[in-house]
């Protein structure tokens, strides 16, 4: 591929990159909000594992239906 046509793609790759993480935090936000507890709280100073799976696992739900959005 010539060097003239790799920068628009790489370029939109870093686009898209950013925005989906800008909404993985955005959806992170929500999560907390939702919540009826902090879940920052629980896995700083509670150290609770419980809430550390469910949070990993609604993490990666999100990037899986965003990576899907986006491509």
């Amino acid at each position: 591929m010539p060097p003239a046509l790799a920068w628009p793609n790489i370029l939109s790759s870093i686009i898209y990159g950013l925005l989906g993480l800008v909404l993985l935090l955005i959806g992170y936000y929500v999560y907390e909000i939702i919540t009826p507890f902090s879940v920052q709280e629980e896995l700083t100073t509670h150290r609770n594992t419980a809430v550390g799976i469910v949070v990993a696992a609604f993490i990666l739900g999100m990037a899986i239906v965003i990576a899907a959005a986006i491509l």
